[in-house]
């Protein structure tokens, strides 16, 4: 064998043998996007509680309210605004999310239910790009986090020559803090995902520590005048209306990516509805009180310096300006910038490397798994130079913040895709293999969803234009506020009724609600932490890894199991339970499933 050849071998991605599969699935499949084992489910309700305070645990949502408030609106209101918006943005997470918390299967599987096995790249490869971008903003505020607690204890750290120039965010002193915390970010990157639940556990502590100790200190600094927190707000009437209606739909345009994806962090818990009290409850109250204390914080440096100064890290370097760099302040700014240091590399894990990760390894399955996706994500995030692109930070910023648009299409499609298409149920050996599947449409492509995607785009692209500096009329601006809500139900409206005139293959008929209790591969029946799921309910057959109704409750979906009766036992699972929603339940809609899932039903329970 030569060496290329050698080396051709360890780049293949290892992953557990399967029979009677055919030679495509090498691009569609590997152990790391393959359904969550049960020995992986680890995170508990109690997890997904914690993992929202601790996702939220940031820097820069320490001032999530200040560009309300720049333009006008109160602290009370700007807050307000953005707490509406996030939670609406956890009844979206919950909806979406639903499969993969009920299959545990990640956001670029999903896809492939309605984008087909090729189409659902294009979806991926967007949140892929997103999640590297973000990655690379994230680790710039690392490194500047880093530089603080550096500067704390080596005053001279500042005197280091500039050779970075204008075009930079970062100094070169800031540049070496930068590396220094790219390193640490990727050295816990080698940690298996399920294995990190008590890293959000500390994380929560030591923010929360640092913020409170943070709020504290300055307030005392500031002589416990706080006179910004009950400043009234510099406009009225329909202009206040406006930028509420906008501050409102801007909270939840930002969790866009959150939406999208929900599947690659909801994969990984115990049971289906673990998650549920996380993103109803924990997402938004965590927001909140994140941006509660960033105000407080902000309003500490109006009585100090007599100007807002919104970025903590900004306000802890002052703190150490001249006669300030005492042995006090210094301590205090050291303790508080590490833990900030701490808090951002798992932020930037949680929200940028887990979703890349599943991205990436989606993306060529046959070389890359989670794992090296992971490396990818970071290596490629350091590679696009961040520290230039934050140089020019409001268009680049603008832009980030637009792309929603274009999430928001693809979430309502894989909304109605999951609830009112598949009716819950999803042929999961399907999505693994190219042929013979009802995944593979139009030589792996569905026109539907593309039609959907585009039809949903075309109102707010004249908005998203005007967002990157071209003019539009006040009308157009106006809607834009409206754009993610717009672009979520215009795509999922499309992409019902094109399934309605040009039924998939796979479609389910509206006889209700097909989702199974739970699902598992059919050798992986129980886990090292003591959950264990039982056999299959009395009242259903599997046939082909496909729970399918007996005579007893109505015809078998046409095409769930055609062909796939030999897709390697592997790959077969166990769908346990199914039941069916009545006609009252079901017309209340898909948030209904995600918020009651427990209801009484006609099925069997």
């Amino acid at each position: 064998m030569s060496k290329l050849s050698r080396l051709h071998e360890l780049l293949i991605v290892k992953r557990t043998q399967r029979d009677g599969v055919d030679r495509p699935v090498d691009m569609l499949d590997n152990d790391s996007i393959r359904p969550t084992p049960v020995k992986d489910r680890t995170w508990s309700q109690l997890t997904y509680m914690m993992f929202w305070f601790s996702a939220t645990a940031n820097v820069s949502n320490l001032y999530t309210a200040s560009t309300g408030m720049s333009m006008g609106l109160t602290m009370w209101e700007a807050i307000g605004c953005s707490f509406g918006g996030q939670i609406l943005a956890g009844a979206l997470m919950a909806v979406n999310g639903r499969a993969g918390a009920m299959y545990r299967i990640p956001f670029p599987v999903l896809c492939r239910s309605s984008f087909g096995h090729w189409g659902a790249l294009w979806p991926t490869f967007n949140r892929a790009a997103m999640s590297i971008v973000w990655n690379g903003v994230n680790s710039v505020q690392g490194g500047q986090c880093l530089y603080v607690f550096l500067h704390a204890i080596f005053p001279s750290i500042e005197n280091i020559p500039d050779k970075m120039g204008s075009k930079s965010a970062l100094t070169s002193a800031q540049m070496m803090c930068f590396f220094i915390y790219w390193l640490i970010n990727c050295a816990f990157l080698v940690v298996p995902v399920p294995k990190m639940k008590s890293l959000v556990y500390v994380k929560v502590v030591v923010y929360f520590g640092a913020a409170f100790a943070m709020l504290g200190w300055t307030v005392s600094l500031a002589g416990g005048s706080l006179k910004t927190i009950n400043a009234p707000s510099e406009i009225k009437g329909t202009e206040k209306s406006y930028l509420i209606f906008k501050f409102l739909f801007l909270g939840l345009a930002s969790c866009g990516t959150f939406i999208s994806n929900a599947s690659d962090l909801q994969r990984y818990a115990t049971k289906p509805n673990d998650v549920l009290i996380g993103q109803f409850v924990s997402f938004p109250l965590s927001n909140f009180l994140v941006a509660i204390l960033g105000n407080l914080i902000a309003s500490a440096s109006k009585a100090i310096f007599g100007e807002l100064i919104w970025n903590p890290l900004n306000f802890l370097d002052k703190l150490m300006e001249g006669e300030r760099y005492t042995s006090g302040n210094r301590a205090a700014c050291a303790f508080i910038s590490l833990a900030f240091v701490y808090s951002t590399v798992f932020s930037a894990i949680f929200e940028n490397s887990i979703p890349a990760g599943n991205d990436i390894a989606a993306l060529l399955p046959k070389y890359i798994s989670i794992k090296r996706g992971f490396f990818i994500c970071a290596v490629l995030s350091y590679a696009i130079c961040p520290w230039y692109l934050l140089a020019s930070a409001s268009i680049f910023i603008t832009f980030l913040s637009s792309y929603q648009i274009f999430l928001s299409a693809i979430t309502g499609i894989l909304i109605c895709d999951y609830y009112l298409i598949r009716r819950g149920l999803l042929n999961i050996p399907a999505l693994y293999v190219s042929r013979p599947s009802p995944y593979r449409y139009f030589h792996g492509f569905n026109p539907r969803a593309f039609l959907a995607y585009v039809i949903a785009i075309a109102p707010n692209f004249y908005g998203f234009l005007h967002q990157m500096g071209v003019k539009a009329p006040l009308g157009i601006q106006r809607f834009y506020f409206i754009a993610y809500p717009t672009g979520l139900i215009i795509a999922f409206v499309v992409y019902y009724l094109s399934c309605l005139a040009f039924a998939p293959a796979d479609m389910k008929d509206a006889s209700g609600w097909m989702e199974p209790k739970d699902f598992v591969e059919d050798n992986d029946a129980s886990g090292s932490d003591g959950y264990t799921i039982n056999a299959v309910e009395p009242g259903y057959a599997e046939k082909g890894a496909v729970a399918v109704t007996t005579a007893a409750h109505g015809e078998k979906d046409r095409g769930s199991t055609a062909g796939f009766t030999n897709l390697g036992r592997t790959l077969e699972g166990r769908y346990l339970g199914m039941r069916s929603l009545s006609a009252l339940e079901f017309a209340v809609g898909p948030v209904s499933v995600a918020l009651f899932p427990h209801l009484p039903t006609s099925g069997p329970t």
